[in-house]
């Protein structure tokens, strides 16, 4: 048994994991919140909330304290400059914690994804505070995209809410850049990424540094095909330029019209395209593909097939 520290934990992907974990009942869970809130239903009885102040590295260390391990779930497009995570990792190291898992939780790459810019710089810290020495065991859990949003707008899982992709299951169509069919994605549901991020806590070794899934790695056509076998009919399948991407120019006739909770009304619209136009050009230059360490740390884990998941969604 060890003491967890979950910052951001009223995210959608922090309380996947953290139900894995009560369920589990071995572990002392600890949510760091910024206020007095209204806890989750089914988590107050079973875990502990500090208050803390992500501005002060005292703060933190103090809240930190005989903490094993911290996971960060920390909205980085609220993070100004990163400073609350830069901060909880500075805490984190001075609190002698073993394990940090930063605010990932997604591709391998950043590249065309601007709004993940936070996610290079915390890599680039983390490399900083380590270059001496390791100070910190961290690990980049990196499961690809959510399965679960190929779902959309059906909800699979308790917490996390449908998105749409650019493979669009409920109206049967899909955008793929012209001459990329064969770049691979890396699917993985949130239930199984919950219960490998349970799974690495209890793992006797150190952690790598990077932390890709086996997940499901297929490639673009190979998603449009399962697509029309368990839709029962083709898709219509829109083929856009590399290069008119690239010049930020998106020649579809339709794109992405839901935005993340963390994003504000005013920057929706924009957003919405500059996602658009990045997963695809990042998928094209293989940041979606990954890598398998933590298939090699779980061999014996299976992890739920990409059909089998989508035959169960839309077999009506």
């Amino acid at each position: 048994m060890v003491k967890i520290a979950i910052a951001g934990g009223n995210g959608q992907v922090a309380q996947e994991v953290i139900d894995v974990l009560l369920a589990a009942n071995k572990h002392e869970i600890m949510i760091l919140s910024r206020s007095v809130g209204a806890p989750k239903e089914g988590i107050v009885a079973k875990t502990k909330h500090h208050i803390v102040n992500y501005d002060s590295v005292d703060d933190l260390v103090s809240a930190l304290r005989g903490v094993h391990t911290v996971l960060s779930f920390i909205q980085i497009l609220l993070d100004v400059d990163q400073k609350s995570q830069k901060n909880l990792i500075d805490a984190a190291i001075l609190a002698g914690v073993r394990r940090f898992a930063p605010s990932e939780y997604g591709s391998a790459g950043t590249m065309h994804m601007p709004w993940w810019e936070g996610k290079q710089k915390i890599r680039e810290y983390l490399r900083k505070v380590n270059e001496s020495g390791k100070a910190l065991e961290y690990c980049l859990f990196q499961p690809g995209l959510f399965l679960n949003y190929l779902a959309y707008p059906n909800k699979t899982s308790k917490h996390l809410s449908p998105l749409g992709t650019v493979f669009d299951f409920q109206n049967q169509r899909a955008i793929v850049v012209d001459g990329h069919e064969t770049a691979v994605v890396t699917l993985t549901t949130v239930g199984d990424f919950a219960t490998i991020m349970a799974m690495a806590i209890e793992y006797q070794g150190s952690w790598p540094e990077i932390g890709g899934f086996p997940g499901n790695k297929v490639t673009v056509e190979q998603i449009i095909e399962i697509g029309e076998k368990v839709r029962g009919g083709q898709f219509a399948v829109e083929k856009v330029k590399l290069e008119d991407l690239e010049k930020g120019n998106l020649a579809s006739s339709w794109g992405l019209e839901v935005p993340h909770k963390a994003v504000s009304q005013e920057e929706a619209q924009r957003m919405l395209k500059q996602v658009t136009i990045g997963m695809l050009m990042s998928a094209a230059k293989g940041a979606w593909e990954g890598s398998n360490e933590l298939g090699q740390m779980f061999p014996t884990y299976v992890f739920t097939g990409v059909e089998e998941f989508l035959a169960g969604v839309w077999h009506d």
